[in-house]
């Protein structure tokens, strides 16, 4: 057929008329050469011209099948996801650094972290002693000392969670490609449980520990290393990776959030209003 349409092509192509009638009568022939073989040449549109043979009455169904493959565009669908994956990517990184520098532009306001911040940059002569001789402006000489303080705190406090410094290994296409990696390790680590505690009856170590706790409470790693330390260690010190324990202790924090509910002014008011007059009730009359 391609040989076909390349001997019409050449036969009719208005280039190889002279006059202008002939141009315009070879031209409307080669057009329809042309669609004719656009269709003919793919197996989707050629079924859908039989269909549109076999049932001319619907029409509409057969216009919109033709413009949808004219005017569709052809793109690679591996194309559009590599975009779509790296777009992600790219928003997750930018999400992860506004988070961390908004974790630092906090913790400079806390007067202990800057406090101890301006002790090592005077320390470390990083301020500049001679302030009434440098001809800049005020405001000049304080930001480049608030980022000094900044730089302080990102090199000496380790932000944990959901704050913590981004890396490049957490976005989504770091995570596809180490997928296979993580699936092997988690494999592995189910395994290794089994046969340890399951089959040996080995006792619990300390991640194993932390590991039962973390999913009782339904933590993830990063909102336990978000954790005060003193929070984590009483956890372990009750011993909440025995279900029973961790039973009674969520009771317990139930019992003092519900007292703590119970002494809030608001809330006693609430009760003696609901008490005297009960609950709001809307009626329709006719």
């Amino acid at each position: 057929m391609a040989r076909t349409y390349r001997q019409l092509a050449r036969k009719y192509h208005p280039d190889m008329h002279k006059t202008q009638e002939a141009k315009a009568k070879a031209a409307e022939r080669f057009t329809l050469i042309a669609t004719a073989y656009e269709i003919l040449k793919d197996d989707e549109s050629r079924k859908d011209y039989d269909d549109m043979l076999d049932n001319p009455e619907a029409i509409y169904r057969h216009y919109y099948r033709y413009y949808r493959m004219r005017m569709a565009p052809k793109v690679d669908i591996r194309i559009v996801l590599a975009v779509t994956i790296t777009v992600i990517s790219a928003v997750q990184y930018y999400g992860a650094w506004h988070r961390y520098h908004a974790a630092i532009d906090h913790l400079i306001t806390v007067p202990k972290y800057r406090l101890r911040a301006m002790e090592i940059a005077k320390k470390e002569g990083l301020f500049n002693p001679n302030k009434k001789k440098d001809r800049r402006r005020k405001e000049e000489i304080k930001e480049e000392e608030e980022n000094t303080l900044k730089r302080i705190l990102e090199e000496q406090v380790d932000i944990r969670g959901g704050y913590s410094k981004p890396t490049v290994r957490h976005v989504l296409w770091v995570q596809l490609v180490l997928l296979p990696y993580t699936i092997g390790s988690y494999l592995w680590w189910q395994a290794r449980w089994f046969v340890k505690f399951n089959l040996r009856g080995e006792e619990l170590g300390q991640p194993e520990k932390e590991y039962l706790i973390r999913r009782q409470m339904a933590l993830s790693q990063s909102q336990w290393d978000a954790l005060e330390e003193r929070d984590r260690q009483g956890f372990f010190r009750d011993e909440l990776w025995i279900p029973e324990n961790f039973k009674v202790w969520k009771q317990k924090q139930e019992d003092e959030m519900k007292a703590k509910l119970a002494e809030s002014a608001r809330y006693k008011s609430y009760r003696r209003y609901m008490k005297n007059h009960g609950p709001g009730q809307i009626t329709f009359e006719d």
